[in-house]
């Protein structure tokens, strides 16, 4: 019982602190990604150093990781500091590579290597957030924000995996049918159809939202058919981001990537599944 009342306070905080923030303002959305991308990749880069023997420089890399966020939020308002934001980032890129001559470290090959590869999986999908958030607004004739695509996307997120773990409980028993038994073997075909279904019926909620509580001119800010293949492409890689980490911890023996969030894990274990979704749905966007 105790455990059960500290994972549900902990992810009540989790969830109002992403939901407020993100919902708050630009400013705010940005500093809550910026500094979560900041602790996952510190989180990584202990992992890495713990059970690879590599020896990231976790402070610069996690630093690249926050610069990387300004840049593309800056750019996605055209900020004449763009330019300057991604010139520091090539800086500390460079930097991580440079600093390998004078760490004597046994092999910066895989520290570069790591460190590269933790930038893509993680500095990149939230750095690209806003090009989720800050939209042309034809009616101002400027750049505004608009919270409702990224809190979308977690909102399906949570959607999925909730009932997809509870149509799993409920169903496997019936059809025992694995989706991934070498890397995941608890989860099922039946409960992966189940968490879609529900995520499908909440991106039809959502569109019914956008069209009368959250529509500022009385229309969804795109059609219902737009909103089902959003919540499609985060089905799909949802699942595949969340089996993704699941391959890194195998690997690595470990069963939560870290302790920060009581009852939760680590910030890889909550946020795996939105390091696929975040890039597939700029992409979907950017596509349809």
């Amino acid at each position: 019982m105790k455990n059960l009342i500290i994972r549900t306070l902990t992810g009540a905080v989790y969830v109002l602190l992403l939901v407020g923030c993100t919902v708050y303002s630009p400013v705010s959305a940005f500093f809550f990604f910026a500094i979560v991308a900041a602790a996952t990749l510190w989180e990584f880069g202990s992992l890495m150093n713990t059970h690879l023997g590599a020896a990231m420089p976790r402070p610069i890399n996690a630093m690249a990781g926050v610069v990387l966020a300004a840049a593309v939020w800056l750019s996605a308002i055209a900020s004449p500091q763009t330019a300057q934001m991604f010139a520091l980032y090539g800086l500390l890129m460079l930097y991580i590579i440079i600093s390998g001559l004078y760490r004597h470290t046994q092999k910066p090959l895989k520290d570069w290597a790591l460190c590269f590869a933790s930038q893509i999986y993680i500095a990149l999908p939230f750095a690209l957030l806003p090009l989720l958030s800050i939209v042309y607004d034809e009616m101002a004739g400027s750049m505004a924000y608009n919270w409702i695509y990224p809190l979308a996307l977690f909102i399906f997120l949570w959607v999925n995996d909730t009932f997809a773990f509870l149509c799993g409980c409920s169903l496997s028993r019936y059809i025992p049918a694995k989706l991934f038994p070498r890397i995941s073997p608890k989860k099922s075909w039946i409960g992966s159809i189940g968490g879609g279904l529900f995520t499908l019926a909440a991106a039809v909620v959502i569109w019914w939202l956008d069209n009368g509580l959250w529509s500022v001119n009385g229309q969804s800010s795109m059609p219902l058919e737009r909103w089902l293949g959003f919540a499609l492409v985060v089905i799909v890689f949802g699942t595949w981001g969340d089996l993704v980490e699941s391959l890194i911890k195998r690997q690595l023996g470990i069963k939560d990537s870290g302790h920060i969030l009581p009852g939760h894990g680590g910030l890889l274990d909550r946020f795996d599944s939105a390091l696929l979704t975040i890039p597939a749905s700029v992409i979907y966007f950017i596509l349809t």
